[in-house]
């Protein structure tokens, strides 16, 4: 299991591949964000979109699920205390397959549990063109090797 200690600042690991589906994209604004440019062909080309486009939303599930497969499931991830920003630059389509990079910007040790790390992290994912369709920073927690073996 990777600690604190293996996420040290300008580390990185890559996210993805992970392919969009139509069923997918539909299924997810259906039951969470059911906007019809998520929903409906005809709707989704008449708005500012220009076609049908996995929501916001979705596409964060789609990187959370790069994340766990990338590092998080592998390591000593105590959970998140949040997120500083997410931007979505680009529309996702069905048919994309997105891929990325996580970058480590800052790590200490916590002063209070000192048997836990603190690490500022960007993704940034872009599709199979390499054009950017989303960056993020946000903060996770991981146990130091200490930690890990008490």
């Amino acid at each position: 299991m990777q600690t604190f200690e293996d996420f040290p600042v300008g580390a990185t690991r890559p996210l993805g591949p992970y392919a969009v589906t139509r069923e997918e994209v539909i299924a997810f604004a259906a039951e969470f964000d059911p906007q019809p440019f998520h929903l409906d062909d005809d709707a989704a080309a008449a708005s500012m979109l220009g076609g049908l486009s996995a929501s916001g939303w979705h596409t964060c599930s789609m990187m959370m699920r790069m994340m766990a497969d990338g590092f998080i499931l592998d390591s000593t991830s105590q959970g998140s205390p949040g997120v500083d920003f997410v931007k979505w630059k680009r529309p996702v389509r069905p048919g994309d397959t997105l891929s990325g990079t996580m970058t480590v910007l800052e790590a200490r040790v916590s002063q209070k549990r000192p048997t836990i790390g603190i690490a500022k992290l960007r993704n940034d994912l872009v599709n199979q063109n390499g054009e950017p369709v989303l960056a993020c920073e946000y903060t996770v927690m991981l146990s130091t090797r200490a930690g890990s073996d008490a």
